[in-house]
């Protein structure tokens, strides 16, 4: 059955009880039709080996719901249901909250709108997260080009996410919301479980609040999905504003003490004297440094209170 609503609660998602899990692919979405598009495709092919259903939610965080299109073409040629909802206001936190409002089942696994998985891509999350009893699983964000990038792109390994072995349990610090199934009930401890106030690092926050209260979270190897680096990435006033907002918003971590305080302010002059330095070295070393001292620079404003990046989010 394809449902198509929007605003509706989670509990009125059809989804038959089949004894056996059932998990529900959240997707925030703002703008990227394409995509999107691509993403559900590969949806659609998702192996179950009998061990689980699955459905989807699509938030879109777009007020003139730019997504509708996408979706209703994906629910009247697939079996899959899929529930599309609307958050208006520009906010990764809100638009995550709205996903999970209107979910269901047992599990939820998250991925972004600008990845897709391989098809075994649940099944493997699923089996990782039974075997290890733990509250989520993690996996790799691989990074993908559609058009061949600039050679410092490649060099400096932009966009390369860090890897582990399965069962590698996971510090808060590494986790985020690009690729993870989490037992809905962890989510339902509380209201609203990702915090407003984040315009990134919205998910570390939640995985180390999570952590406190003892739930586990470990890597699954196997459950890789991959990230879409389109040209608008490698534009470097996008990556230097994307770090100038990851330093501000990390600031509103608990590890932003004196100590992370203290390293930022060695951090920023030591990085500005070497970027001549990296300059003749190559590209690839120039923007590396270049952005890890916008972090720790984002990171300073904003304890001053100087806002470096004053939009929701930086999208590209």
């Amino acid at each position: 059955m394809n449902i198509l609503v929007e605003h509706c609660t989670a509990s009125s998602l059809d989804v038959q009880d089949r004894g056996v899990p059932h998990i529900c692919v959240c997707i925030c979405t703002f703008k990227r039709p394409e995509t999107l598009g691509r993403l559900l495709n590969q949806l659609k092919s998702q192996e179950t080996g009998g061990r689980f259903t699955y459905s989807v939610v699509v938030a879109d965080n777009d007020a003139g719901r730019s997504a509708e299109p996408v979706v209703s073409e994906f629910a009247a040629s697939s079996s899959i249901a899929i529930r599309y909802c609307v958050e208006p206001a520009q906010s990764i936190p809100l638009a995550r909250n709205k996903a999970i409002a209107n979910s269901c089942g047992d599990y939820v696994a998250f991925i972004d709108d600008d990845e897709f998985p391989k098809s075994d891509w649940l099944l493997n999350a699923l089996n990782t997260c039974q075997r290890f009893d733990v509250a989520g699983v993690l996996g790799p964000v691989q990074r993908h080009f559609d058009e061949q990038p600039p050679k410092w792109i490649v060099k400096s390994k932009f966009y390369c996410r860090p890897t582990h072995n399965t069962g590698y349990t996971m510090p808060w610090e590494e986790c985020r919301t690009g690729n993870v199934l989490l037992r809905r009930e962890v989510l339902q401890q509380e209201a609203g479980p990702f915090r407003a106030e984040f315009r990134a690092g919205e998910d570390q926050d939640l995985f180390r609040r999570m952590m406190e209260k003892g739930h586990r979270f470990i890597w699954c190897d196997e459950a890789p999905v991959f990230e879409v680096v389109p040209p608008s990435r490698w534009d470097r006033a996008v990556m230097l504003r994307r770090a100038l907002l990851r330093g501000a918003m990390a600031s509103l971590q608990p590890n932003c003490g004196f100590v992370g305080i203290m390293k930022s302010i060695v951090a920023v002059p030591a990085y500005t004297l070497a970027l001549p330095f990296c300059l003749i070295a190559g590209q690839h070393w120039f923007m590396t440094v270049l952005v890890k001292m916008c972090d720790h620079l984002g990171k300073l404003l904003f304890l001053v209170g100087i806002d470096p990046v004053k939009e929701p989010y930086v999208s590209g």
